[in-house]
């Protein structure tokens, strides 16, 4: 019987962060598992970056859903999480965000968590969000690289801007976990985690592992 894959979606168009988060995911597949298949929403913005672009990228995101009945679960590989609830509207497969998966993992892997945000322009956002989810009490910071969504996936210092804005956050802001607040980062996660000597949190790590248990469970 023909197993249903787990369909992850770049809701920006830079390819490169596909291709890099794609990559990450590698000890995720195994045989018997379920496939898991990374695609660029190709009528996105370059990076999703304002809240205008969130709003831009939830319908054409839940047009995908609707095409992709198959898909046994989906993931929205960005970590403000667009189109998550109109998404989940349009399918009865589970729908997972990268953003609330990351924060949810956090929570089991330490007390405190911080984030490294993409730019100041994010910050807001990703904080309404924590609170939203009634996190705030656990929720040490949140720092900036200031570089783009497109510097963080292929920036040649992007690791090292990230050691550094990692330690502050351990030193200044006291926390004892790391999510890293951009799909596009997901290669440094390994590095950034021995560096820091502290867990790091990938949230498209995060997002797809939920989903291969949802898929599992529902094959059980």
């Amino acid at each position: 019987m023909t197993r249903p894959d787990i369909l992850v979606v770049n809701p920006n168009s830079n390819a490169v962060v596909t291709a890099g988060f794609d990559a990450a995911l590698a000890p995720l597949r195994f045989s018997d598992g379920p496939a898991i298949r990374c695609v660029t929403l190709d009528d996105g913005p370059y990076g999703v970056e304002t809240q205008a672009d969130v709003e831009s990228v939830s319908l054409p995101l839940r047009r995908l859903v609707e095409r992709e009945q198959g898909a046994g679960a989906f993931v929205i590989a960005c970590y403000s999480d667009p189109g998550l609830h109109v998404c989940r509207e349009g399918t009865k497969a589970p729908v997972f965000g990268i953003c609330e998966a990351g924060l949810l993992t956090a929570l089991a892997r330490g007390d405190r968590f911080g984030v490294i945000a993409i730019g100041e322009g994010t910050m807001a956002r990703h904080q309404r969000y924590v609170r939203q989810m009634g996190l705030y009490e656990r929720f040490a910071g949140e720092r900036p690289l200031n570089m783009s969504v497109a510097e963080s996936a292929a920036g040649e210092n992007t690791l090292a801007r990230m050691i550094e804005v990692g330690r502050d956050l351990m030193r200044l802001d006291r926390c004892d976990v790391i999510v890293m607040g951009c799909a596009g980062m997901s290669r440094h996660r390994r590095p950034l985690e021995e560096a820091l000597g502290v867990p790091v949190v990938d949230p498209v790590l995060a997002a797809v592992t939920m989903a291969i248990g949802a898929v599992q469970a529902a094959r059980a």
